[in-house]
């Protein structure tokens, strides 16, 4: 009976052996869980406009930019912006 074992033991440390050593490398993610579970879950900027602190964080930037954008855009427009100049062609009497 233990000469059994042995010639188990002996067989089950050859298969291990021969076999690749790559799934020993692979990186676990053990305590990797995905996304940030602190706090009250984030939401669509649409579903609540007026309370930003709830709003998922790449809604906030993109609301952000757009506001930004429309901010200088219009004081672009407001106090720079083109000017319209009137060019008057005068009629030569003959």
């Amino acid at each position: 009976m233990a000469a059994r074992s042995a010639v188990v033991a002996a067989s089950t440390l050859v298969r291990s052996s021969l076999r690749s050593p790559a799934p020993s490398l692979i990186a676990r993610r053990g305590l990797s869980g995905g996304g940030d579970h602190h706090g009250p879950p984030k939401i669509n900027f649409w579903q609540d406009p007026l309370s930003p602190s709830k709003w998922k964080e790449e809604h906030f930037v993109l609301v952000s930019l757009s506001g930004w954008g429309l901010l200088i855009y219009g004081g672009f427009k407001l106090f720079g912006g083109k000017k319209e100049t009137k060019e008057v062609v005068a009629e030569v009497k003959h």
